[in-house]
């Protein structure tokens, strides 16, 4: 027997995640702003293992266009500049033997508009993740409903509860978009 508020709650948790998860992806895209959040998926190979940078190093942002990475062992140091060097970041360490620091350049409009294509659609991404989690919703309630588990009027009122909720997270994901978007064009 499907319980709705159990549907409800879990549908909401996966529409959070979702959200949660564009966020994260649209944190990851370089603005003219130094963000640690750049460096998220970078490994480094170090120790007979591969760690996230964060793991290994001190990193902090002294200056809105510079990133610092100290690591916490100095013969790490190598390590972590080739694994700059190898990601898709598209910037160079700049390795003085203690510290690397990562000046990030002036973004022109053209690549300041690519940015914003890429934004849109890790945005659109999320958008489908939640129509996803509503759609998955609206069938399990629908399939209650036939099975005779829940009436149709409770039904509806799921379904009616998760479209709000829906457009809810979608008006969020807008919204962490369109902060992006203007730090992308106007820093």
């Amino acid at each position: 027997m499907v319980d709705p508020d159990k549907l409800y709650k879990e549908t909401e948790k996966a529409m959070k995640a979702a959200v949660e998860a564009t966020r994260h992806e649209a944190a990851k895209i370089r603005t003219g702003r130094a963000n640690v959040a750049i460096l998220d998926g970078i490994d480094v190979d170090c120790y007979g293992s591969k760690s996230p940078i964060p793991h290994v190093a001190n990193v902090t942002v002294p200056e809105p266009r510079t990133i610092v990475i100290q690591p916490y062992d100095k013969s790490v140091i190598k390590h972590i500049e080739t694994a700059i060097n190898k990601s898709d970041l598209g910037l160079t360490p700049n390795n003085d033997g203690t510290v690397i620091r990562l000046t990030l350049p002036e973004l022109n409009e053209e690549r300041r508009k690519e940015l914003v294509k890429v934004v849109k659609k890790i945005g659109e991404e999320g958008k489908v993740s939640i129509r996803n989690h509503r759609h998955k919703a609206n069938d399990q309630a629908k399939k209650a409903e036939k099975d005779g588990d829940i009436p149709q009027d409770e039904a509806k009122q799921l379904q009616d509860e998760v479209q709000e909720m829906t457009e809810r997270f979608n008006t969020e994901i807008d919204k962490l978009l369109a902060d992006k978007e203007e730090e992308i064009m106007n820093f």
